[in-house]
């Protein structure tokens, strides 16, 4: 089965989708065993574990292509992916549904930035004019081998030109076929519930860190009317975290004992990574040499 058929299913029923931000194959399966029901992978978090630098447009689509493969292989949850600008014009757009997709996506969102792209919560974005983004939403649908993959069409005009913008634009992005819309940048109730009131279909929602304000609970943006809701740089924040505080306190005390309830039980990192199953299939194959 198509994972984007997966995740369809999910969009379409009453309770809203919560996707938590993973940025690895090992996070991938750290949310897999937690419960959750799909995942989101977004720029950032990849620009931050692959180079170590903020977001500005920097990684390539076959740098993405190899980095969600990885996480896609990883888990069995359906994935939804970042994919920037599409990386240029409507070719570059083509390639890189074809190349997601064989990935094993279930679906992706691509913004309306002018290029260079920057994170969402920066400063100094620019939009392309409508009418060039809907025919990169065209390009896509016409690129995908199979029409269960999720095309999602995001916005950046609302902290540019505005909520009103940001609604046009969303609502032209849905008649243009996009499957799913998503406005960076409605953190407020209000314009949340404004958007998803004005534009058919399942609006994506992002929960993060990086917009600097106080975190609205779930049950409150599924109120609003979205169907997803993403935490998109969560978890690597998380990680980085922990790795900080970590790796001071050896630089500090000079031995294990100082972090050692910090890490994770080495048996239980060995269930989540699979060390059982991989021993298990060497002796069944050892078995055929013998």
């Amino acid at each position: 089965m198509h994972p984007g058929i997966r995740l369809r299913a999910l969009l379409a029923r009453p309770e809203i989708v919560v996707l938590p931000g993973v940025y690895d194959a090992l996070s991938a399966r750290l949310a897999q065993s937690h419960g959750f029901e799909a995942l989101v992978a977004g720029g950032n978090a990849a620009t931050g574990v692959l180079l170590g630098e903020p977001d500005l447009g920097q990684l390539s689509m076959r740098d993405y292509v190899d980095h969600y493969a990885r996480i896609a292989a990883a888990t069995t949850l359906p994935l939804l992916v970042d994919a920037d600008t599409g990386f240029g014009g409507v070719h570059n757009v083509q390639q890189m549904v074809r190349f997601f997709e064989r990935a094993g996506v279930a679906g992706l969102f691509m913004e309306d930035q002018a290029t260079p792209k920057r994170c969402g919560y920066l400063a100094g974005k620019a939009v392309i004019p409508v009418g060039e983004m809907i025919g990169k939403i065209h390009a896509a649908l016409d690129a995908r081998r199979d029409p269960a993959l999720i095309i999602c069409a995001r916005t950046d005009a609302l902290g540019i030109h505005g909520r009103d913008e940001a609604i046009e634009r969303a609502q032209r992005y849905r008649e243009a076929g996009a499957d799913m819309t998503f406005v960076q940048g409605a953190d407020r109730m209000e314009d949340l519930r404004a958007i998803c009131e004005a534009v058919p279909g399942p609006q994506l929602a992002n929960v993060s860190q990086a917009a600097q304000i106080g975190a609205q609970p779930v049950a409150e943006i599924e109120r609003a009317g979205a169907a997803a809701l993403m935490y998109s740089i969560t978890t690597m924040l998380a990680a980085a975290r922990a790795v900080d505080g970590v790796l001071g306190a050896l630089r500090r005390d000079g031995h294990l004992g100082a972090v050692g309830s910090q890490l994770m039980p080495i048996q239980q990192y060995n269930e989540i990574v699979g060390l059982a199953a991989k021993e298990e299939a060497e002796a069944r194959y050892a078995a055929h040499s013998s």
